[in-house]
């Protein structure tokens, strides 16, 4: 093949006769080791106003990803057409290498390969080129990519040790291959303790079961525990991603540890307890366990003295892996102080930015009362008659120490009247301050609801600690296909472990000062279900909460400020202990020892609102969908007279659409918020250059006025009349697919085929005429 008909190749002709020979050659196996058009990230989800969308511009796509094993990515090829140089695509491998975190970075263009080596012998060259056949042995990357992480011989066979592999063709994210593949080797070098930090909605349980089956399938590990604090944490586990471990796993009950299984999965509360004769993890011997995971490992077993501390301590030579969304760093409790740095950190604002997880929109709003504060006149008395201290109450006394009624049924009113305005079924959680607010916050929302309450009393629950009925219908809320509950009262029982995926509103009327507890808040609404069309939330805030989104630590590293000392006595107390040994224990019930001053007849108003986005640099901003379509179409072209020569120039409209749909500029979006009768072009045109815009109708009348169809005969001038009136209801999109000819009324005038060949006298003839429609369609866009 000469230079001139291999330039006039696609990247994907040069991929399928060039690169793919040239690593098969080299000993790749094409079925387990060499994988294409792999997408590392989907691009993240961009939140205006109650619109969303991809920008797949930020999408990360890799050409080729090379792997040693299935389950060990060791290099990546960018390929790229032949109009272009050798090395022309390696920064973009180079940054999807830092993605995979492997040494080897590739480009070609079809000729040859560039390479970039981060592990480079002595004297050798960083970057280097060579022909298609000097390309690199697996076994040559798998050296370097050991050398890289620093993975000596005799662990190869625990490194390689494959995945379980699902039948359902559910795949490791990357992040979660790098989760596994450092906790691995962290264990293959001699590290007994382990932690994993992923943010909430990462599949951190998945992540645990792929290290778990393949420490257990390589002998590392013969008898696993799995330690959580709350009851649905091990039951969703049990049935969900450990299920494969099928008649080898068991749940821990009735006070027993029964060694004729292998994987054994419990809680806290049924291991041990405040008696001796609780302690039934001393019923086996130290050596008994090999591997433990704690789950939430900030909570339990972070404090140095905790009861459940103990139940590591006892079995100090297994290997103890701890897995957070928020590890605890406080001056008496330290996660990383017992587990160490963590293996691997995937944070929350990583995973909005790849795409994974759910960006959300802030609600701020401000009550008088909370803002202003409130004094009651001298000799008020309360609802049940005693008289109120005459002092200042704030944001931080409402509903802990006073109750005003009316502040409640605001609240729930300005809830109700988000959920009306978009979709009165979105699953919401409301987070109180104690079990008294949940209740009465139920009793407002129900109230609020009106018929909707009335139609199903299962509308909205208390779902506290101490509520049988709420308890009871939790499994109801957080099944996606379940449409009651709709809305969950709570004060602490919502905050972690429950996988309420297409929770779409979280309503914080909570005072909240720990970061921990924000971020576990937080984490209830991060996934993403395209399933049910949940590609972001909403958090709805009438206490400030929100500000720790401007904290550092929010999304930072956890700072240690506690070490042992011998000396160091004043320490937190336990957790009540649960009286059912289910984990699921009583919610906070408030202040201890303070009664509540209930007042129901002083008035509260909201004197403030505004609305916040997530940027593009992960911090809240103010800004419109208009405004983010504006800037993405600037990007692109920087004047009005671009855009329109590009738009005249471009064959088909929709590759311009399509374009900036990758930018997320939706235009039925932005039709949602202009209006749905103005046409694409003018679209653009009024949200980027601020030109007055015209709608599909008035541009088809000025089409007909000029009398531009007299030149066709009477069939074809049936047809283009036809199309333009579809332009008119529909826009250009519709009219640049040749499917529309097999509607009405084109049906009545032949068959697609018979109304491109006979009518128009074949395919370039009818694209040809399409073509002159559209530029008469937008002509005016030249003046």
């Amino acid at each position: 093949m000469d230079d001139s008909e291999k330039k006039k190749l696609s990247e994907s002709d040069i991929c399928d006769l060039f690169i793919s020979p040239a690593i098969r050659d080299a000993g790749w196996d094409p079925m387990t080791q060499i994988r294409r058009e792999v997408t590392l990230t989907p691009g993240p989800v961009i939140v205006r106003g109650n619109m969303s969308s991809r920008n797949k511009k930020k999408k990360k796509f890799a050409d080729y990803v090379l792997f040693q094993e299935p389950s060990v990515p060791v290099g990546v090829i960018e390929a790229k057409d032949n109009n272009v140089g050798v090395s022309h695509g390696i920064q973009q491998a180079l940054g999807y290498a830092d993605i995979l975190e492997v040494p080897s970075a590739f480009s070609s263009n079809g000729d040859a390969f560039a390479s970039h080596n981060k592990v480079p012998e002595t004297g050798e060259d960083i970057e280097t080129e060579f022909s298609l056949s000097e390309f690199p042995s697996p076994n040559s990357l798998w050296e370097r990519y050991k050398k890289f992480r620093g993975i000596k011989d005799e662990d190869e066979r625990l490194i390689l040790q494959p995945y379980y592999e699902d039948p359902s063709g559910k795949e490791a994210r990357y992040y979660q291959v790098e989760a596994i593949n450092r906790t691995i080797e962290a264990v293959a070098n001699g590290q007994k303790r382990a932690l994993l930090v992923m943010a909430t909605g990462t599949g951190k349980t998945y992540t645990t079961f792929q290290i778990i089956w393949r420490l257990w399938k390589a002998g590392e590990a013969k008898r696993i525990l799995f330690l959580a604090d709350r009851n649905i944490l091990v039951d969703q586990t049990l049935v969900n991603d450990f299920k494969p471990f099928g008649a080898v796993m068991t749940k821990v009950r009735n006070r027993k540890i029964d060694p004729s299984y292998e994987i054994h999965l419990g809680l806290y509360q049924a291991l041990t307890g405040p008696d001796e004769s609780d302690k039934i993890f001393k019923s086996v011997s130290r050596d008994f366990f090999d591997l433990i995971v704690i789950d939430e490992c900030h909570r339990g077993s972070a404090a140095a003295d905790a009861a459940w501390r103990e139940i590591l301590e006892y079995f100090s030579d297994a290997i103890q892996i701890g897995l957070t969304a928020t590890p605890k760093e406080t001056k008496y409790v330290s996660s990383t102080e017992y587990f160490g740095e963590p293996v691997y950190t995937y944070s929350l604002k990583q995973g909005i930015d790849d795409g994974f997880l759910a960006p959300y929109k802030v609600v701020k709003i401000d009550i008088d009362r909370d803002v202003e504060g409130w004094t009651p006149p001298p000799g008020m008395t309360d609802d049940l008659g005693a008289e109120i201290d005459e002092r200042e109450y704030n944001r931080q006394d409402m509903d802990r120490i006073l109750v005003l009624n009316q502040r409640t049924k605001l609240v729930a009113t300005r809830v109700m009247q988000l959920l009306k305005a978009t979709d009165p079924f979105s699953k919401t959680i409301i987070f109180c301050e104690d079990i008294d607010h949940a209740e009465r916050m139920r009793k407002a929302i129900v109230n609020a609801a009106g018929p909707l309450a009335l139609k199903n009393p299962k509308y909205v629950m208390r779902i506290t600690g101490d509520s049988v009925e709420g308890k009871a219908e939790l499994d109801n809320f957080i099944d996606p296909e379940s449409k009651f509950p709709v809305i969950a009262t709570t004060s602490e029982l919502l905050t972690t472990g429950v996988d309420a995926k297409t929770c779409k509103v979280i309503v914080l009327d909570k005072t909240i000062s720990s970061m921990t507890t924000f971020k576990q808040i937080i984490g209830r609404g991060t996934r993403i279900d395209e399933e049910h069309n949940k590609y972001f939330f909403t958090i709805m805030d009438f206490k400030g909460a929100t500000d720790l989104f401007r904290d550092p630590d929010f999304d930072g590293n956890p700072v240690v400020i506690y070490a042992p000392d011998i000396d160091d006595d004043p320490v937190p107390p336990d957790p009540p202990d649960d009286p059912d040994g289910d984990g699921d224990g009583p919610d906070d019930e408030g202040p201890v020892g303070i009664t509540k001053i209930r007042v129901s007849g002083v008035d509260a108003n909201i004197i403030a609102e505004r609305i916040e986005y997530l940027g593009p640099d992960g911090t809240l901003i103010t800004e419109s969908y208009k405004d983010f379509a504006k800037k993405q179409v600037l990007s692109e072209y920087a004047s009005l007279d671009e855009f329109i020569r590009n738009w005249n120039e471009t064959d088909k409209k929709r590759a311009i659409i399509e374009e900036l749909e990758e930018y997320g500029v939706l235009l039925e979006n932005l039709a949602a918020e202009v209006g749905k009768d103005f046409g694409d072009f003018d679209l653009l045109c009024h949200i980027a250059y601020e030109q007055p815009p015209l709608t599909r109708k008035e541009r088809a009348n000025n089409v007909k006025k000029r009398d531009y169809f007299t030149k066709y005969g009477d069939q074809a001038r049936a047809v283009l009349s036809a199309l333009l009136e579809k332009y008119a209801d529909e826009g250009i999109m519709t009219i640049e697919s040749a499917k529309v000819l097999r509607l009405q009324p084109f049906n009545s005038i032949g068959t697609p085929m018979e109304i491109i060949n006979d009518v128009f006298g074949g395919k370039d003839q009818y694209e040809q005429a399409i073509k002159e429609l559209e530029e008469q369609i937008y002509k005016q866009a030249d003046a």
